[in-house]
């Protein structure tokens, strides 16, 4: 039996080839398509995902595999490796640095593995359950800032005007960032106070992002203020908001306004 500390060390170093493999594709010719109207893919999707499979599965037969380009497997010990090979793949597309490769492992519907890397930028976020959250290799912590009238937001300026929602953060700067696993891990380190985004999210898109900000000592829920329940048959969630710890009751009493 494969110890956590062991599934870790897999996690990053095949998170960190990956993140190579990725900037190669960045960096040179891409091919592109649509899945679906409005849903972009790249061969580096592909690449990166296939990649990831051969180094995890490869080494953990056992496991379960659920990736947004290749499906679902199901495993034979209760362990699941969830993967979004490029969450940002329309930034990836426009050479937008805002892209990132997201791998966290579950536990009987609970993540405790993750790893978000940003090659473009070398920003390189892990966490383990119980064991805290890093980004290089230095611990983070999610922001202490407490008043929403001031808030540093990474979330839709418009959205919050067409809510009405302004009166309450006359202050507050907003900016956005294509991967909504990017945009949790910069709350994760303290850089914003809160992500929010009131459309549908994959497992594969949240879950790495989920355990980073918890170990970081921030909060994540939907906008309801309701957990985020994984291992669903869906594996849909209606929305994802993630704070820093003091700022959470507010801005979810706020979007329930909606």
């Amino acid at each position: 039996m494969t110890s956590l500390r062991q599934d870790h060390d897999l996690l990053l170093a095949a998170v960190r080839e990956a993140g190579q493999l990725a900037l190669q594709y960045f960096k040179g010719d891409l091919k592109s398509w649509n899945k679906k109207p409005n849903d972009p893919v790249s061969e580096a999707d592909i690449a990166v995902d296939a990649l990831l499979r051969d180094r995890l599965l490869g080494a953990r037969p056992d496991y379960g595999w659920l990736s947004e380009e290749s499906g679902l497997q199901h495993g034979r010990n209760g362990a699941t490796w969830i993967i979004d090979p490029i969450d940002g793949t329309r930034a990836f597309i426009d050479r937008k640095p805002e892209f990132t490769i997201c791998v966290a492992l579950m536990h009987d519907a609970r993540p405790v593995l993750a790893a978000i890397f940003n090659p473009a930028s070398d920003e390189f976020f892990e966490a383990t359950h119980g064991g805290g959250a890093k980004l290089n290799g230095k611990p983070i912590h999610a922001s202490g800032h407490a008043s929403l009238m001031e808030a540093r937001f990474l979330a839709s300026r418009r959205t919050f005007e067409r809510h009405g929602w302004m009166a309450h953060t006359a202050k507050a700067d907003f900016a956005y960032r294509n991967s909504i696993a990017y945009r949790m891990a910069l709350v994760a380190c303290g850089k914003y106070d809160a992500a929010i985004s009131l459309t549908e999210k994959s497992d594969w898109d949240i879950a790495a992002a989920d355990l980073l900000v918890r170990e970081a000592g921030g909060r994540v829920s939907t906008a309801d203020g309701a957990p985020l329940a994984y291992g669903t048959d869906k594996h849909r969630h209606p929305s994802v908001i993630a704070t820093g710890v003091y700022i959470f009751d507010d801005l979810v009493d706020l979007l329930k306004t909606r």
